[in-house]
Parts: C-alpha cells; sequence; structure tokens
C-alpha cells in the first residue's frame, strides 16, 4: 500500500459517522501538500506560496493536554523519515506541538484516538 493509499484510509476513517460523533474535532484535520510532483515553474511558484519541504503530511489544530496540536507524518510500512522532515519535527515540537511518525493508516489512526482522548487544553 502506498503512503497516498494510508492517508486516504485516515481520512475515510475520520469521516464515518460514529467516529466524527466520537470524536467531532476531527472536522478540523487536513493534510499539507508538500509532496506534489510539478514542473521547475511550478515548483517556483509553490515555493514562492509557501510550501516547504518536510512539513508534516497531517494536521489537527486542537489542543490536548501540553500540546497545542498533533503533526502527524505518514509513511508506508517501511517509509523512512528524511533529515528534512526531522528538522520540522523538532521546530514544531519545541513550539508546543506534538509530533508522530505513523508507518501506516493504523497507526495514525491510533494516534488520532490517543491524542484525542487526552486532557483538553
Amino acid at each position: 500500500m502506498t503512503e497516498a493509499q494510508h492517508q486516504i484510509n485516515v481520512i475515510k476513517w475520520t469521516q464515518q459517522p460514529g467516529i466524527r460523533r466520537k470524536y467531532p474535532e476531527l472536522k478540523l484535520l487536513y493534510h499539507i501538500p508538500n509532496e506534489r510532483k510539478c514542473s521547475q515553474i511550478q515548483g517556483r511558484q509553490l515555493k514562492l506560496q509557501g510550501v516547504k519541504s518536510g512539513v508534516p503530511d497531517l494536521h489537527l489544530p486542537v489542543a490536548r493536554g501540553e500540546y497545542l496540536s498533533l503533526y502527524i507524518e505518514l509513511k508506508a510500512e517501511k517509509g523512512k523519515v528524511s533529515d528534512n522532515q526531522n528538522w520540522w519535527i523538532t521546530e514544531l515540537q519545541e513550539q508546543g506541538n506534538k509530533c508522530v511518525v505513523c508507518h501506516g493508516w493504523e497507526e495514525a489512526v491510533n494516534s488520532l484516538e490517543e491524542y484525542l482522548c487526552g486532557q483538553r487544553k
């Protein structure tokens, strides 16, 4: 299964009526599209517009416990985190966010549930 397929499964899980009733905050979960393949001209335009390589794939801007929000870097089962992605994860954590690397959609779902079951800020 590709990383994109895993991400689709996460989003599908969040859209189930029973899950939305249990965790209504999931309506705020969104994807940060930084993995685009495009021409040099399009890539330059995206950079000028603020696209940054290495930013985690998913963001849930909901505070829980000591954290301001949750970022998820989603990988396929054998995917590796790049140096750029590690840099972003460290920086985002220093700003009070929880960041997790999940291999597969099931890990991502578990991370979302664990995070949302924490104390509200």
